[in-house]
């Protein structure tokens, strides 16, 4: 079964939208090194609305010869929204109604991970509907003090095993935990 893989910049306090935690503020080339090793293992991008916009606004516009933009560009995106109508980005599915049992089906099909680059309010849903398998966190350090929190309304204990953790010069502490199943 493909692993669902999310991907996330985000505060010591949590907070995962604020201009202080961003990609563009912390991601060095040692963490982007770490971000192509995780996208090197995907062959499927699953996005929420506001991401799908936000990325290909800027990535479709850039050439292959960039990893990222190759495996972005490429590789089938899976949008769960109920406010878009059309994705102008191909190869692009627009996933409505109960993504549950789409992405369940993804998850069956044979393939590589399947990589969720930010998307915090998908992120929350997975986690909620037990969907997520794996978490990188790049924990930058700065205390944003306000903004969308990734664990903020979640109802249920969630229990995760550290896997792997490496500090970076730039003083981002990257994790990645697998979600427990129960």
């Amino acid at each position: 079964m493909r692993k669902i893989v999310a991907g996330l910049f985000m505060s010591l306090d949590g907070v995962i939208d604020s201009p202080e935690n961003s990609p563009k503020k912390w991601g060095n080339a040692e963490i982007m090194a770490r971000i192509a090793e995780g996208v090197a293992k995907a062959d499927a991008v699953l996005l929420g609305p506001q991401t799908y916009q936000f990325l290909a606004g800027f990535w479709q516009h850039q050439t292959n010869d960039v990893p990222m933009a190759k495996f972005l560009n490429n590789s089938p995106k899976y949008v769960v929204s109920q406010s878009l109508d059309t994705l102008d980005w191909q190869p692009a599915t627009l996933l409505r109604g109960d993504f549950v049992d789409e992405i369940m089906k993804l998850k069956q099909q044979p393939g590589l991970n399947i990589q969720v680059p930010g998307s915090p309010t998908l992120v929350r849903s997975l986690l909620r509907e037990g969907l997520l398998d794996e978490l990188n966190l790049n924990i930058c350090p700065v205390v944003a003090g306000s903004g969308m929190r990734l664990f903020e309304g979640m109802e249920e204990p969630l229990n995760l095993k550290l896997v792997g953790s490496k500090g970076y010069s730039n003083g981002v502490l990257a994790v990645t935990y697998q979600i427990a199943k129960s």
